[in-house]
């Protein structure tokens, strides 16, 4: 099972930008997020955060995300840990 750092841009339509998703996402899966940045740009919220745990537990958040109606864009590629 490998470790790795994600890099991820959240993008959150407007109806969804009050809601506790990322809390949610903290409670229920096993990684570790680091928020670098918020902002909101008309009605569409974008979070930039770095995501760190194996590669298997942050494909099942980022599914859950998306099933939310997050839309996931990668940033870069991964920082893999030994």
């Amino acid at each position: 099972m490998r470790h790795v750092r994600r890099r991820m841009y959240l993008v959150y339509p407007g109806e969804l930008v009050n809601k506790p998703i990322l809390w949610e996402f903290i409670k229920t899966f096993d990684i570790v997020v680091n928020i670098k940045n918020a902002s909101m740009k008309g009605e569409v919220g974008l979070v930039t955060v770095e995501l760190e745990g194996s590669e298997e537990e942050i494909e099942r958040g980022l599914k859950w995300l998306e099933s939310k109606g997050i839309k996931t864009e990668r940033i870069e590629q991964d920082v893999i840990e030994p």
